[in-house]
């Protein structure tokens, strides 16, 4: 029998309310089916029920489906379950569990992102310091576009005859107390992003290993110290533990804090990868007594970070903020984390330092490939210049204004292996920050739940429940297996090119495959300038536009000195 007329069968023998028999109009058969399908069911366990009693219990199951259905056949919000009713819920069923299908039986080693399984499982492996060989040769294809590799040399380095946990001195002429850092560090994540179990391991794990563990902009929190590990206090735009109510900078809140001998490096946060130029809200409902306290914030209020800073507004004042930060910190080492943008700004802040003989001691160099919890699609993927061009930009920027003697420069964005490591100090990078290998190492399996905290392994949520499950005394020692096997080869494969320290190599060590038969040198990709060949003209090629349109007065290029940068550059050609 057809379920239309089944339908009316029942219909007609048990006068079946009106308000169900108005769907039968529709042109949606699954609507049909649910109540007609809902009517039999109720009929037949109200039957069986009355001749067995404890068929009543089906009930426990059946109401509660029935009820869902019910409310879809109402509800205005989703097509798909108002058409579907009940099954049409399947779809986010399937939806949620896309991800971890696809990760765990689809995927291959090599093409899982944001990181690859290849990369996931040598972290874990180093992290519990299990073997992390691999058998039978690459599983990566050696001629596809993009490989690159590490040139060896027949005068290779013994492994004991190197060092390998080799440190860099950050501290330039303004600096009293230079810090002697590892060469790779926690990158930049906050309390708040992050919980506290996740928070205490990365520092304690720091500590172990000897290492530094940056904040983040949600300020210094008492998870950040407990443990002693050596910290790095990121100053973002909202000014977190060290602001006024209005938000501005409170200069004696930063002053008490960043005395504090745990804290060996500042860091001003410009911007930052995963989402460069964009400001932030943490709403009322999430900032909890202890948000506030420690990030002097008010409870039940709405936080604003601007995308910009108040304290200052020109690479001048930018240079003047520094000084001032070192100077209330007792004169320790105070950097600034950007992810590059308009070249001209970077050279305007160059052309600052020279004008006024105050230098960062570092610049942390965040690519557009970098992570965090929550970011705009769009800013993600389309905003920000990568690390490996962006890296080289500044090194080369900073050489030509003959700076690059005061100032280190740490890389950040998507570094997890030791290759990456070498890579980074190939393009002129001296230390190297990671976050996202970090969280591995805490236990992360990439479940793409940072922003909806429910992190089912702890660390990217403020789920009590959830965070118990990230045991301190544990993750910590992997935090720092993972920093300590990683650089141990970093340094293994220097050695394997015949050189000693991160500082001894250069972009010519560094092979990739263009296409099938172009293979070109970092050195080719990214050619060196001369030291201070951008303190007069003429300047380098490539360089000529934005030196023209930079200025220290002013972030803002002035984009009306391009054309006299192009008639200059036509006489050029025609005088030779």
């Amino acid at each position: 029998m057809e379920s239309s007329k089944l339908f009316n069968f029942y219909r007609d023998r048990f006068s079946i309310s009106p308000i169900f028999f108005s769907f039968t109009k529709t042109n949606y058969p699954m609507r049909k089916l649910f109540i007609v399908s809902t009517i039999i069911i109720a009929i037949l366990l109200t039957t069986w029920s009355i001749i067995w009693t404890p068929a009543l219990w089906s009930f426990v199951i059946f109401l509660p489906l029935a009820a869902i259905g019910i409310y879809d056949l109402f509800q205005t919000k989703h097509t798909i379950t108002r058409n579907f009713p009940l099954f049409g819920h399947l779809r986010f069923v399937m939806e949620d569990l896309r991800p971890k299908v696809y990760q765990y039986f689809i995927e291959s080693d090599t093409n899982g992102t944001p990181f690859n399984r290849q990369n996931r499982t040598v972290i874990y492996q180093r992290a519990k310091k299990v073997d992390d060989t691999r058998p039978f040769g690459t599983e990566l294809d050696v001629y596809q576009d993009g490989y690159e590799w590490l040139n060896h040399s027949i005068a290779a380095l013994a492994h004991e005859d190197l060092n390998l946990s080799p440190r860099v001195t950050v501290g330039g002429p303004g600096c009293l107390q230079p810090y002697s850092a590892s060469v790779f560090n926690i990158s930049a994540m906050s309390f708040g992003s992050l919980s506290e179990n996740a928070i205490i391991a990365l520092n304690a794990g720091a500590r172990i290993g000897n290492f530094a563990h940056n904040t983040g902009e949600g300020g210094l929190s008492d998870y950040h110290l407990q443990e002693g590990g050596d910290v790095i206090w990121q100053i973002g735009t909202g000014y977190f533990s060290c602001r006024h109510t209005d938000g501005t900078i409170n200069y004696e809140a930063f002053a008490e804090r960043a005395v504090k001998p745990q804290v060996k490096m500042i860091e001003i946060k410009l911007s930052q990868g995963a989402k460069p130029g964009h400001g932030g809200i943490l709403p009322a409902a999430k900032v909890t007594p202890e948000i506030a306290r420690i990030r002097l914030v008010e409870i039940g209020k709405d936080v604003i970070s601007p995308p910009y800073h108040t304290a200052f507004s020109t690479p001048l004042g930018l240079m003047d903020f520094i000084k001032k930060l070192r100077e209330l910190s007792g004169g320790k080492p105070v950097g600034f984390k950007l992810c590059v943008g308009h070249k001209s700004e970077f050279l305007a802040i160059c052309k600052a330092m020279i004008e006024t003989n105050i230098y960062p001691d570092f610049i942390t160099v965040d690519g557009g490939e970098g992570g965090t919890g929550a970011a705009p699609l769009e800013f993600s993927n389309s905003v920000g210049m990568p690390l490996r061009e962006a890296l080289a930009f500044v090194y080369d920027a900073l050489t030509g204004f003959n700076l690059k003697k005061h100032i280190k420069i740490i890389a950040s964005g998507k570094v997890a292996t030791g290759f990456d490591l070498v890579k980074n100090f190939a393009l002129g990078a001296d230390m190297c920050n990671s976050a996202r290998g970090m969280m591995f190492a805490l236990g992360c399996i990439q479940a793409l739940e940072c922003n909806a905290n429910t992190c089912p392994t702890g660390v990217a949520t403020q789920d009590k429940s959830l965070m118990k499950g990230l045991v301190v005394a544990d993750k910590k020692v992997r935090v720092a297996n993972f920093h300590d096997q990683t650089v141990s080869s970093a340094v293994q494969m220097i050695g394997a090119a015949g050189l000693r320290h991160p500082d001894d190599i250069h972009r010519m060590f560094i092979y990739r495959r263009i296409n099938h038969s172009t293979i070109l040198t970092y050195g080719e990709l990214f050619p060196y300038i001369p030291i201070g060949s951008l303190l007069n003209t003429p300047y380098p090629v490539g360089f000529e536009a934005d030196m023209a349109i930079s200025s220290a007065a002013t972030f803002v290029p002035d984009y009306s000195k391009i054309a006299i940068v192009q008639v200059e550059a036509s006489v050029t050609r025609v005088g030779d």
